[in-house]
């Protein structure tokens, strides 16, 4: 047993080690500066744009201002000869699941494969990237064993302790939310426990193994992924009986009991993928889920649904779809962020254009070149004053005061102002209004 391990937290708060996140993403970025304000920090990733961007205190997710940078001990680099100073390393590489929805675990595969052409005797390494149980100990180790030639427990220690952090969400910063720590022995445990105490003043829970810590992470989301589901399909039922499925859940809200979730578009890389990383394990071991997937095929329908709503709409009012044209309102992955990476607004825009409409596209948030690169489309310089249908997919802060003039200054008098998430309610008046 290396001793060194017992006092891998004392090192750390003395700056005689250096704790290292690989992947400064929208996950790592805040845990690298979080940590940074305490210890000594090595903030690594593979992309250079991203790291120059990084050494000019630039957040390339536009999550963080200038300010998070401040007082910070940390190094950034893509260079693996300077991760070689790290003796701490946390892992928060994306695990996003490919065309058919199987976990691609090449990114977190690449980040074991680079500790272990640099981890030493007496190291840590935790992984916060979503995986499916066991993930860890049977596919992640195993590579930095081999690359090492060091054994798990007996020559370093490891542990999971699942992300949490929620882009665009100011309030539940990583520091306020109870943090997940799981180790592969119990003096690891400790340790872990300890260092992540340093940043997460909400209170830390041990789970009692990394399959646990595992399993607890990929059930948060696919709950809340399960819940959304049947709200959307409530929807297409209320909407077939003719009433406001907004209007049902205020109503229903009134019970004590009742969970508040809404129906929408469910995109980006937490509920729209992790339900995958379950079912895949589960598939693994000789058990097809049901109700998970059933929720994952409801969610995944939606933005067909809504593309077929509208084209309904225009058949009715504009034989030609062909010389139609609507404007879609928000293309990232969620209101008030700049990721577009799994936004199911752009399978809405494929559908309809499938159909030969013409689509225009605004976003506060999206970058035009980055929505070229990864979807095809671009987003609109300037609006027009005759749109089809109008549809504001992602409910963007910007959006929330337009009123019934504005739309009716870009539509027909016969368009449609379809409203994903119900922020216009009872003030569209002077053209035809629907919601999910």
């Amino acid at each position: 047993m290396v001793k060194d391990v017992k006092y891998m937290y004392q090192d750390l708060l003395n700056k005689n080690k250096q704790l290292a996140v690989i992947g400064l993403g929208y996950v790592g970025l805040p845990i690298a500066l979080a940590f940074a304000k305490k210890i000594k920090v090595i903030g690594f990733d593979s992309n250079p744009k991203r790291v120059d961007m990084l050494k000019n205190n630039i957040d390339p997710s536009q999550e963080l201002e200038k300010e998070a940078f401040e007082n910070s001990d940390i190094e950034f680099t893509a260079d693996l000869a300077t991760l070689k100073k790290a003796n701490f390393f946390i892992v928060a590489v994306p695990t996003p699941v490919d065309d058919h929805n199987i976990p691609h675990l090449v990114p977190i595969q690449k980040a074991c494969e680079s500790i272990g052409k640099v981890i030493k005797k007496g190291d840590y390494v935790v992984f916060e990237s979503t995986v499916y149980p066991g993930c860890t100990e049977e596919d992640c180790i195993p590579i930095i064993e081999k690359i090492s030639g060091l054994k798990n427990i007996i020559d370093f220690k490891s542990g999971y302790s699942p992300e949490r952090i929620n882009p665009g969400d100011k309030e539940h910063t990583l520091d306020k939310i109870i943090k997940i720590v799981s180790g592969c022995d119990k003096e690891s445990l400790d340790q872990i426990e300890l260092v992540y105490k340093l940043v997460v003043s909400a209170g830390i829970h041990k789970a009692s193994s990394i399959k646990v810590a595992e399993a607890a992470k990929v059930i948060e989301n696919t709950q809340r992924d399960l819940n959304i589901a049947l709200m959307n399909e409530l929807s297409i039922i209320f909407d077939r009986m003719g009433i406001n499925t907004y209007e049902v859940l205020e109503a229903a809200g009134t019970k004590w009991n009742f969970l508040k979730f809404q129906p929408g578009l469910v995109g980006g890389h937490c509920i729209g993928v992790d339900p995958y990383y379950l079912t895949y394990k589960s598939r693994e071991l000789g058990h097809d889920s049901q109700v998970v997937l059933a929720g994952r095929f409801i969610n995944d329908g939606m933005a067909s649904y809504i593309a077929k709503k509208i084209l309904q709409h225009i058949i009715i009012h504009n034989g030609n779809v062909k010389r139609t044209k609507v404007l879609v309102m928000g293309a990232t992955f969620k209101e008030n962020v700049s990721d577009i990476r799994n936004s199911k607004v752009a399978d809405v825009i494929k559908e309809l254009k499938s159909f030969l409409v013409n689509v225009e596209i605004t976003d506060p948030f999206a970058k035009s070149e980055e929505l070229s690169a990864l979807y095809g489309f671009e987003l609109t310089d300037k609006l027009a004053d005759d749109y089809d249908a109008v549809l504001v997919a992602v409910p963007h802060q910007a959006y929330k005061n337009l009123d019934d003039d504005y739309f009716t200054s870009i539509s027909k008098p016969s368009a449609m102002i379809a409203d994903i998430k119900g922020i216009f309610r009872d003030k569209i008046h002077n053209r035809h209004y629907w919601s999910l």
